[in-house]
């Protein structure tokens, strides 16, 4: 359970990213004067400090170097995405003209103007499909421009804690901008709100990452220095007590999700096989006597579906899935993000005041 909001970034605020290569040779020159102030006065000690100060600005050319070989392959195919009067980004998935992106960077619109990295004037793109269960969707450019260039989309299972990652898209509708940062953490779930843009999705296996992402940001580009796209952010936390983007705390859609959905809209038209996991009901949050929230309500059950194979009817109030406890309707759907369709696990609810616990086999979204 995460304790702040977390916003989805379609639109704009103001924010400036960090110069990268200063902190790469800040980082470097600090490892190189530690590793001089030995205090020897032999001249093999002299000679050792002096060649860790020669490498050290070599060091630090090497990975602005490896910067910008990065920059210069993934750039041309991360685009700046207009709906109305809000701005987004996107990803170019193929050579066929489609583009990923968030949902809610597209909301209800389904006409599009898209700029491309090496183009000024706008193209005209349409909505293919919008998943907002996963805050994706594709859309396709009306006319393909010679030398689009597709985004390699890299294995979401090999991205590591540390990893030194870019964050390319349109903050602030400042198209073709990068950040630097880590990862800061993976196999996240969280969930959007809707009251700030969002489409109230909750997405398991994020990836954290402390590359600044703001508004604008959504729908971009998260990338390696092997220049592949480990994810598309989307959602940054909000400080509870300044009201603002908390700093350094962005997420971003794992790329393997990516590839899964996208190339399902794209050779389908629509998605058929989530992958997320569903009881087969609706429910709504219920409070206890204090006003606290205390279980997931259900509200209707599919006929047929998991749930009412394991005969949950309306008016139970689920207070557990798994090893997971349920609260709200929220803290449900980060219990189901967390299982696989066909699984089983055990669902604890509440009937009439007493408590029961039954086996489902879950279905799918």
């Amino acid at each position: 359970m995460h304790t702040s909001p977390i916003h989805a970034l379609g639109r704009r605020v103001a924010g400036r990213a960090p110069g990268t290569a200063g902190r790469a040779v800040a980082l470097v020159c600090c490892a190189g004067l530690a590793a001089g102030c030995t205090g020897s006065t032999a001249p093999t000690g002299q000679d050792t400090a002096a060649a860790t100060r020669a490498a050290a600005p070599m060091a630090a050319d090497d990975l602005e170097n490896r910067y910008k070989k990065v920059i210069k392959e993934v750039l041309p195919s991360v685009v700046q995405i207009q709906a109305s009067g809000d701005l987004g980004s996107g990803v170019v998935f193929d050579g066929n003209g489609h583009i990923v992106t968030n949902a809610h960077v597209v909301g209800s619109e389904k006409t599009f103007q898209v700029t491309t990295a090496n183009k000024e004037e706008p193209l005209r793109a349409s909505l293919v499909y919008s998943y907002p269960e996963q805050d994706l969707a594709v859309i396709r450019l009306d006319k393909v421009p010679a030398g689009l260039k597709p985004a390699v989309l890299g294995n979401s299972e090999k991205v590591e804690v540390g990893q030194i990652v870019l964050a390319m898209g349109s903050p602030l509708g400042l198209s073709s901008s990068v950040t630097q940062g880590i990862v800061s953490a993976t196999g996240r779930t969280v969930s959007e709100g809707e009251s700030d843009g969002g489409t109230g999705a909750t997405i398991a296996n994020m990836v954290q990452t402390s590359a600044a992402i703001n508004p604008g940001n959504s729908g971009g580009a998260l990338v390696d220095l092997d220049g592949r796209v480990i994810g598309i952010p989307t959602l940054a936390a909000a400080d509870p007590h300044l009201g603002s983007a908390a700093a350094g705390i962005g997420f971003a859609i794992p790329a393997s999700m990516v590839r899964t959905v996208a190339e399902q809209i794209v050779r389908q038209g629509k998605v058929v096989d989530s992958g997320r996991a569903a009881l087969g009901i609706t429910a709504r949050t219920v409070v206890d006597t204090s006003y606290q929230p205390a279980g997931a309500a259900v509200v209707t059950v599919r006929k047929g579906d998991a749930a009412d194979r394991a005969g949950l009817r309306p008016g139970d109030i689920i207070t557990k899935v798994g090893d997971r406890p349920v609260t709200s309707l929220t803290s449900l759907a980060e219990a189901l993000a967390a299982e696989r369709p066909g699984e089983r696990t055990s669902v604890t609810y509440q009937r009439n005041g007493v408590s029961k616990t039954v086996e489902v086999t879950l279905g799918e979204q």
